[in-house]
Protein backbone atom coordinates (compact mmCIF):
# COMPACT_ATOMS: atom_id res chain seq x y z
CA UNK A 1 0.00 0.00 0.00
CA UNK A 2 0.98 3.37 -0.95
CA UNK A 3 2.70 6.27 2.27
CA UNK A 4 -1.18 8.28 1.84
CA UNK A 5 -2.76 4.87 2.59
CA UNK A 6 -0.44 3.70 5.18
CA UNK A 7 -0.76 7.44 6.78
CA UNK A 8 -4.88 6.64 6.60
CA UNK A 9 -4.63 3.49 8.82
CA UNK A 10 -2.53 5.39 11.51
CA UNK A 11 -5.27 7.76 11.72
CA UNK A 12 -8.25 5.41 11.68
CA UNK A 13 -6.07 3.22 14.50
CA UNK A 14 -6.32 6.65 16.74
CA UNK A 15 -9.59 7.42 15.96
CA UNK A 16 -10.83 3.81 17.37
CA UNK A 17 -8.74 3.94 20.62
CA UNK A 18 -10.34 7.30 21.08
CA UNK A 19 -14.00 5.89 20.39
CA UNK A 20 -16.14 4.67 23.09
CA UNK A 21 -19.50 4.00 20.45
CA UNK A 22 -18.26 2.03 17.36
CA UNK A 23 -20.19 0.84 14.30
CA UNK A 24 -19.51 -1.44 11.56
CA UNK A 25 -21.49 -1.64 8.42
CA UNK A 26 -21.10 -3.14 4.98
CA UNK A 27 -23.40 -3.05 1.93
CA UNK A 28 -26.95 -4.32 1.60
CA UNK A 29 -26.65 -7.55 -0.37
CA UNK A 30 -24.18 -8.82 1.40
CA UNK A 31 -21.30 -10.94 -0.30
CA UNK A 32 -18.52 -12.96 1.44
CA UNK A 33 -15.77 -10.32 1.31
CA UNK A 34 -18.59 -7.95 3.14
CA UNK A 35 -19.30 -9.96 5.80
CA UNK A 36 -16.07 -11.84 6.11
CA UNK A 37 -14.01 -8.36 6.24
CA UNK A 38 -16.72 -7.19 8.55
CA UNK A 39 -16.67 -10.20 11.15
CA UNK A 40 -12.70 -9.76 10.96
CA UNK A 41 -12.25 -6.39 12.20
CA UNK A 42 -15.74 -6.78 13.89
CA UNK A 43 -13.53 -9.70 16.06
CA UNK A 44 -10.44 -7.76 16.32
CA UNK A 45 -12.05 -4.42 17.43
CA UNK A 46 -13.92 -6.65 20.14
CA UNK A 47 -10.55 -7.77 21.65
CA UNK A 48 -9.15 -4.19 21.98
CA UNK A 49 -11.93 -2.37 23.12
CA UNK A 50 -14.13 -5.18 24.54
CA UNK A 51 -17.47 -4.13 22.66
CA UNK A 52 -18.40 -3.13 18.96
CA UNK A 53 -21.76 -3.16 17.41
CA UNK A 54 -21.90 -4.83 14.08
CA UNK A 55 -25.60 -3.42 11.88
CA UNK A 56 -27.10 -5.72 10.21
CA UNK A 57 -28.28 -4.26 6.68
CA UNK A 58 -29.99 -6.68 5.07
CA UNK A 59 -30.28 -11.25 5.45
CA UNK A 60 -27.13 -12.89 5.77
CA UNK A 61 -26.45 -15.47 2.93
CA UNK A 62 -26.96 -18.99 4.42
CA UNK A 63 -23.44 -20.41 2.69
CA UNK A 64 -21.77 -17.48 5.20
CA UNK A 65 -23.40 -18.49 8.43
CA UNK A 66 -20.48 -20.84 9.34
CA UNK A 67 -18.57 -18.11 9.62
CA UNK A 68 -17.17 -17.04 13.68
CA UNK A 69 -18.56 -14.03 15.49
CA UNK A 70 -21.80 -13.72 12.63
CA UNK A 71 -24.24 -13.65 15.65
CA UNK A 72 -22.24 -10.33 15.94
CA UNK A 73 -23.93 -8.95 13.22
CA UNK A 74 -27.84 -8.00 14.30
CA UNK A 75 -30.11 -4.85 14.45
CA UNK A 76 -29.27 -1.91 16.05
CA UNK A 77 -30.35 0.80 18.00
CA UNK A 78 -30.62 3.69 15.77
CA UNK A 79 -31.22 6.34 18.39
CA UNK A 80 -27.58 5.27 20.77
CA UNK A 81 -25.54 8.04 20.36
CA UNK A 82 -22.26 6.49 17.63
CA UNK A 83 -19.25 8.07 18.00
CA UNK A 84 -17.44 6.24 15.66
CA UNK A 85 -18.83 4.47 12.15
CA UNK A 86 -16.53 2.10 10.03
CA UNK A 87 -17.62 1.67 7.05
CA UNK A 88 -16.05 -1.61 4.71
CA UNK A 89 -16.82 -2.96 1.19
CA UNK A 90 -19.60 -0.24 0.27
CA UNK A 91 -18.55 2.68 -2.42
CA UNK A 92 -20.92 4.77 -1.24
CA UNK A 93 -23.25 5.73 1.43
CA UNK A 94 -26.52 4.74 -0.27
CA UNK A 95 -25.56 0.96 -0.90
CA UNK A 96 -25.59 1.06 3.09
CA UNK A 97 -29.38 0.42 2.93
CA UNK A 98 -30.43 1.17 6.71
CA UNK A 99 -26.69 2.01 7.58
CA UNK A 100 -26.63 4.85 5.87
CA UNK A 101 -28.90 6.43 9.03
CA UNK A 102 -26.25 5.31 11.55
CA UNK A 103 -23.60 7.16 8.92
CA UNK A 104 -25.56 9.85 9.01
CA UNK A 105 -25.64 10.17 12.52
CA UNK A 106 -21.68 9.26 13.53
CA UNK A 107 -19.44 11.95 14.65
CA UNK A 108 -16.63 10.34 12.74
CA UNK A 109 -16.76 7.73 9.64
CA UNK A 110 -14.03 5.78 8.75
CA UNK A 111 -14.14 4.41 4.42
CA UNK A 112 -12.37 1.34 3.73
CA UNK A 113 -12.89 -0.60 0.43
CA UNK A 114 -11.44 -1.65 -2.56
CA UNK A 115 -13.76 -0.58 -5.69
CA UNK A 116 -11.94 1.70 -7.54
CA UNK A 117 -15.65 3.65 -8.02
CA UNK A 118 -15.44 4.75 -4.40
CA UNK A 119 -16.64 8.14 -3.30
CA UNK A 120 -14.74 8.68 -0.41
CA UNK A 121 -17.20 9.67 1.72
CA UNK A 122 -15.73 9.01 5.02
CA UNK A 123 -13.67 11.49 7.04
CA UNK A 124 -10.70 8.79 6.96
CA UNK A 125 -10.55 7.30 3.56
CA UNK A 126 -9.12 3.97 3.13
CA UNK A 127 -9.46 3.22 -0.21
CA UNK A 128 -7.15 0.59 -2.39
CA UNK A 129 -8.54 -0.41 -5.67
CA UNK A 130 -5.19 -2.25 -6.35
CA UNK A 131 -6.12 -4.85 -3.64
CA UNK A 132 -8.31 -7.81 -4.34
CA UNK A 133 -10.83 -7.88 -1.80
CA UNK A 134 -11.45 -5.07 0.94
CA UNK A 135 -10.56 -8.16 3.59
CA UNK A 136 -6.88 -7.91 2.32
CA UNK A 137 -6.78 -4.33 3.44
CA UNK A 138 -8.33 -5.56 6.95
CA UNK A 139 -5.58 -7.79 7.25
CA UNK A 140 -3.60 -5.31 7.21
CA UNK A 141 -5.28 -2.85 9.35
CA UNK A 142 -5.37 -5.39 12.28
CA UNK A 143 -1.84 -5.70 11.78
CA UNK A 144 -1.33 -2.53 12.53
CA UNK A 145 -3.81 -2.14 15.26
CA UNK A 146 -1.81 -4.24 17.12
CA UNK A 147 -3.94 -7.14 17.31
CA UNK A 148 -2.85 -10.94 16.89
CA UNK A 149 -5.05 -13.03 13.68
CA UNK A 150 -5.91 -15.79 15.55
CA UNK A 151 -7.85 -18.59 13.48
CA UNK A 152 -11.48 -16.98 13.99
CA UNK A 153 -10.25 -13.82 12.58
CA UNK A 154 -8.20 -15.41 10.03
CA UNK A 155 -11.37 -17.84 8.90
CA UNK A 156 -13.26 -14.60 7.96
CA UNK A 157 -10.30 -13.09 6.10
CA UNK A 158 -9.41 -15.93 3.88
CA UNK A 159 -13.36 -16.20 2.80
CA UNK A 160 -13.24 -12.52 2.26
CA UNK A 161 -10.76 -13.17 -0.31
CA UNK A 162 -11.43 -16.51 -1.84
CA UNK A 163 -15.09 -15.01 -2.43
CA UNK A 164 -13.95 -11.56 -4.22
CA UNK A 165 -11.08 -13.45 -6.14
CA UNK A 166 -13.66 -16.10 -7.42
CA UNK A 167 -11.03 -18.64 -5.39
CA UNK A 168 -8.38 -16.74 -6.62
CA UNK A 169 -8.41 -17.50 -10.37
CA UNK A 170 -10.12 -13.76 -10.93
CA UNK A 171 -7.15 -11.33 -12.34
CA UNK A 172 -7.56 -9.15 -9.21
CA UNK A 173 -5.58 -12.08 -7.77
CA UNK A 174 -2.23 -10.41 -6.72
CA UNK A 175 0.88 -12.09 -5.53
CA UNK A 176 0.42 -10.31 -2.18
CA UNK A 177 -3.38 -12.17 -2.31
CA UNK A 178 -1.63 -15.40 -2.28
CA UNK A 179 1.10 -14.22 0.40
CA UNK A 180 -1.38 -12.93 2.18
CA UNK A 181 -3.54 -16.66 2.03
CA UNK A 182 -0.85 -18.33 2.63
CA UNK A 183 0.26 -16.31 6.15
CA UNK A 184 -3.83 -17.30 6.67
CA UNK A 185 -3.03 -20.75 6.67
CA UNK A 186 -0.30 -20.88 8.62
CA UNK A 187 -2.43 -19.72 11.39
CA UNK A 188 -4.06 -23.18 11.20
CA UNK A 189 -7.59 -22.24 9.42
CA UNK A 190 -9.69 -24.97 8.44
CA UNK A 191 -9.51 -24.44 4.44
CA UNK A 192 -11.80 -27.71 3.46
CA UNK A 193 -14.55 -26.59 6.08
CA UNK A 194 -14.25 -23.10 3.98
CA UNK A 195 -14.16 -24.45 0.88
CA UNK A 196 -17.21 -26.59 1.64
CA UNK A 197 -19.09 -23.68 2.95
CA UNK A 198 -18.44 -21.69 0.54
CA UNK A 199 -18.44 -23.61 -2.95
CA UNK A 200 -19.48 -27.20 -2.53
CA UNK A 201 -22.74 -26.89 -0.40
CA UNK A 202 -25.84 -25.69 -2.68
CA UNK A 203 -28.67 -26.60 -1.89
CA UNK A 204 -31.47 -28.52 -4.32
CA UNK A 205 -33.94 -25.31 -4.88
CA UNK A 206 -30.12 -23.46 -5.92
CA UNK A 207 -29.44 -26.06 -8.17
CA UNK A 208 -32.88 -26.08 -10.04
CA UNK A 209 -32.70 -22.39 -10.18
CA UNK A 210 -29.31 -22.83 -11.80
CA UNK A 211 -30.27 -25.65 -14.59
CA UNK A 212 -33.92 -23.73 -15.11
CA UNK A 213 -31.58 -19.79 -15.38
CA UNK A 214 -29.11 -21.70 -17.72
CA UNK A 215 -31.73 -23.12 -20.14
CA UNK A 216 -32.93 -19.51 -20.47
CA UNK A 217 -29.00 -18.58 -21.23
CA UNK A 218 -29.19 -15.53 -24.34
CA UNK A 219 -25.90 -14.80 -26.23
CA UNK A 220 -25.26 -11.72 -27.88
CA UNK A 221 -22.39 -10.63 -30.69
CA UNK A 222 -21.13 -13.95 -31.77
CA UNK A 223 -21.63 -15.47 -28.33
CA UNK A 224 -19.45 -12.85 -26.65
CA UNK A 225 -21.83 -11.42 -24.49
CA UNK A 226 -24.12 -13.90 -22.33
CA UNK A 227 -27.35 -12.58 -20.50
CA UNK A 228 -29.58 -14.31 -17.97
CA UNK A 229 -33.00 -12.99 -16.21
CA UNK A 230 -33.82 -14.06 -12.81
CA UNK A 231 -37.66 -13.54 -12.51
CA UNK A 232 -39.48 -13.83 -8.79
CA UNK A 233 -41.16 -16.22 -10.48
CA UNK A 234 -38.69 -18.71 -11.74
CA UNK A 235 -37.91 -18.02 -7.93
CA UNK A 236 -41.22 -19.54 -6.75
CA UNK A 237 -41.09 -21.99 -9.34
CA UNK A 238 -37.99 -23.76 -8.29
CA UNK A 239 -38.38 -23.16 -4.07
CA UNK A 240 -35.33 -20.57 -4.33
CA UNK A 241 -34.12 -17.39 -3.14
CA UNK A 242 -32.44 -14.31 -4.67
CA UNK A 243 -29.05 -15.81 -2.99
CA UNK A 244 -29.32 -18.63 -4.44
CA UNK A 245 -28.08 -17.20 -7.83
CA UNK A 246 -24.39 -17.16 -6.50
CA UNK A 247 -22.72 -18.87 -8.88
CA UNK A 248 -24.84 -18.62 -12.09
CA UNK A 249 -22.79 -15.57 -13.74
CA UNK A 250 -18.93 -16.94 -13.06
CA UNK A 251 -20.64 -19.60 -15.10
CA UNK A 252 -21.40 -18.11 -17.71
CA UNK A 253 -17.97 -16.19 -17.80
CA UNK A 254 -16.24 -19.24 -18.03
CA UNK A 255 -17.86 -20.30 -21.65
CA UNK A 256 -15.01 -19.79 -23.78
CA UNK A 257 -16.41 -17.57 -26.21
CA UNK A 258 -18.14 -15.23 -23.27
CA UNK A 259 -16.21 -12.17 -22.60
CA UNK A 260 -19.39 -10.40 -20.54
CA UNK A 261 -21.40 -11.96 -18.32
CA UNK A 262 -24.83 -10.14 -17.08
CA UNK A 263 -27.25 -11.31 -14.25
CA UNK A 264 -30.45 -9.38 -14.15
CA UNK A 265 -32.09 -9.92 -10.78
CA UNK A 266 -36.14 -8.83 -10.42
CA UNK A 267 -35.85 -7.82 -6.67
CA UNK A 268 -39.17 -5.98 -7.91
CA UNK A 269 -41.70 -5.07 -10.46
CA UNK A 270 -39.26 -2.05 -11.32
CA UNK A 271 -35.93 -2.52 -9.29
CA UNK A 272 -34.25 -4.38 -10.93
CA UNK A 273 -30.18 -5.81 -10.00
CA UNK A 274 -27.43 -6.14 -12.66
CA UNK A 275 -24.72 -8.06 -12.27
CA UNK A 276 -21.46 -7.71 -14.69
CA UNK A 277 -18.12 -9.37 -14.80
CA UNK A 278 -15.65 -9.29 -17.86
CA UNK A 279 -13.29 -11.62 -18.90
CA UNK A 280 -10.14 -9.78 -20.36
CA UNK A 281 -10.71 -6.64 -22.98
CA UNK A 282 -14.09 -4.65 -21.44
CA UNK A 283 -14.53 -2.35 -18.42
CA UNK A 284 -17.59 -3.07 -17.07
CA UNK A 285 -17.48 -0.56 -14.32
CA UNK A 286 -17.64 2.06 -16.55
CA UNK A 287 -21.03 0.65 -18.40
CA UNK A 288 -22.46 0.16 -14.81
CA UNK A 289 -21.77 3.82 -14.03
CA UNK A 290 -24.35 4.83 -16.63
CA UNK A 291 -26.63 3.55 -13.92
CA UNK A 292 -25.53 4.98 -11.17
CA UNK A 293 -23.79 1.80 -10.00
CA UNK A 294 -20.19 0.72 -9.68
CA UNK A 295 -17.50 -1.69 -9.07
CA UNK A 296 -14.10 -3.17 -10.91
CA UNK A 297 -12.95 -3.39 -14.29
CA UNK A 298 -13.89 -7.19 -14.08
CA UNK A 299 -16.75 -7.00 -11.74
CA UNK A 300 -19.55 -4.02 -11.31
CA UNK A 301 -23.13 -3.95 -10.73
CA UNK A 302 -25.87 -1.24 -10.79
CA UNK A 303 -29.42 -0.50 -10.35
CA UNK A 304 -32.35 -0.28 -12.91
CA UNK A 305 -34.93 1.40 -12.01
CA UNK A 306 -37.75 -0.27 -14.72
CA UNK A 307 -39.33 -3.81 -15.60
CA UNK A 308 -36.99 -6.28 -16.16
CA UNK A 309 -37.21 -6.71 -19.95
CA UNK A 310 -36.91 -3.09 -20.22
CA UNK A 311 -34.07 -2.74 -18.44
CA UNK A 312 -32.58 -5.91 -19.76
CA UNK A 313 -32.75 -4.18 -23.13
CA UNK A 314 -31.28 -0.86 -21.55
CA UNK A 315 -28.43 -2.56 -20.15
CA UNK A 316 -27.57 -4.73 -23.11
CA UNK A 317 -27.79 -1.62 -25.31
CA UNK A 318 -24.91 -0.12 -23.53
CA UNK A 319 -22.68 -3.62 -23.10
CA UNK A 320 -23.03 -3.79 -26.93
CA UNK A 321 -21.79 -0.63 -27.45
CA UNK A 322 -18.46 -1.04 -25.60
CA UNK A 323 -17.43 -3.34 -28.67
CA UNK A 324 -17.86 -1.06 -31.37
Amino acid sequence: MNNSINQSIKEAIELIKDSDNIYIVSHVQPDGDNIGSTLALGLAIKKLKGKVNIVKVDDIPSYLMFLPGVDMIKEQDITAPIDLLISLDSSDLDRLGIGKEFALKAKKIINIDHHITNENFGHINIVSPTSAATAEIVYDFIRELGISIDKDIATCIYTGISTDTGSFVYSNTSSRTHLIAAELLKIGIDAELININLYQSKSMPSAKLFINSLSHLETYLDDKVGLVSITREMLMENNAKMEDTEGIISFIRGIDTIEVACILKEMDEEEIKVSLRSKKHIDVSKICRKFNGGGHIRAAGCTIYEEISKAKQLILDEIISTFR
